[in-house]
């Protein structure tokens, strides 16, 4: 926990004397948007050997095209994301980062491009809600909103955070923890690649949207992603993207 709360003071820090972030008139003279992603957290952002590839990667590429921009992709551990945008690493932040209000404090957030929740896995099929975790271990990524909904479930007897959602997830699989908690289409995919695992999917333990995020304060920039967006969104290649990863619509009704 002192590692969370140290890294949101570091985030507010930054937020208040970081970087000056690049406008989107900059990028579009540069011809290149940086931007960065964690690419270990299927099927959102993952490799496939090299190729950085996923639901966000593909989602991004139309956004850019709509921008007419290229792209360049940095790849790094998920709570080193947020921090990087103001100390001018790069212009966005696309990793499935559910809006928080802490967040918001650090980094503008553009318009959700996708709706889910923390779901809630075990290999007991009678770990299934919020209440059957009490006197249980729960194994969460270090820094996502996941950690902060788990950290207030009551009566729980240990959370263990680690570095990459794949890593908590492999503790549940090892029998050092007793459930599980990460993005619902996270787990549906985990569940369906890996049968042999015998893990099983619970309730939701809190529903979230999840947006891009810029430099506090680079509207200009957010606008651009938005506008972009509602036009991927009307011209149906979202509905297309979405459908053939998730066979449905995952954008937030």
């Amino acid at each position: 926990m002192k590692r969370l709360k140290t890294g949101l003071m570091a985030l507010a820090l930054l937020a208040a004397f970081g970087a000056s972030a690049r406008t989107i008139e900059e990028i579009k003279k540069s011809g290149t948007m940086l931007v960065a992603t964690e690419g270990q957290f299927a099927p959102f952002n993952f490799f496939v050997g090299n190729k950085l590839t996923g639901f966000e990667i593909e989602l991004t590429e139309l956004i850019a095209k709509k921008m007419g921009v290229n792209l360049e992709w940095k790849a790094l551990s998920f709570d080193a994301l947020l921090a990087g945008l103001r100390q001018g690493r790069w212009d966005i932040a696309v990793a499935s980062h559910g809006i928080t209000d802490e967040r918001a404090k650090a980094v503008t957030f553009a318009e959700p491009h996708y709706c889910s929740g923390g779901m809630i896995v075990a290999k007991d099929a009678g770990i299934r809600t919020t209440k059957d975790l009490a006197g249980k271990t729960v194994s969460v990524q270090t820094g996502t909103s996941y950690l902060e909904n788990v950290k207030n479930v009551p009566g729980l007897k240990d959370m263990k955070n680690f570095p990459s959602d794949t890593d908590a997830r492999s503790a549940l699989v090892a029998g050092r923890s007793d459930a599980w908690v990460s993005d619902r289409f996270v787990a549906i995919e985990a569940i369906r690649k890996n049968p042999g695992l015998g893990l099983k999917m619970g309730e939701l333990l809190f529903v979230e949207r999840i947006a891009a995020a810029v430099t506090k304060g680079n509207a200009g920039l957010a606008a651009a992603w938005n506008k972009a967006l509602a036009e991927v969104i009307a011209d149906g290649s979202y509905t297309t993207l979405s459908k053939k990863y998730f066979d449905e619509d995952i954008r937030c009704k």
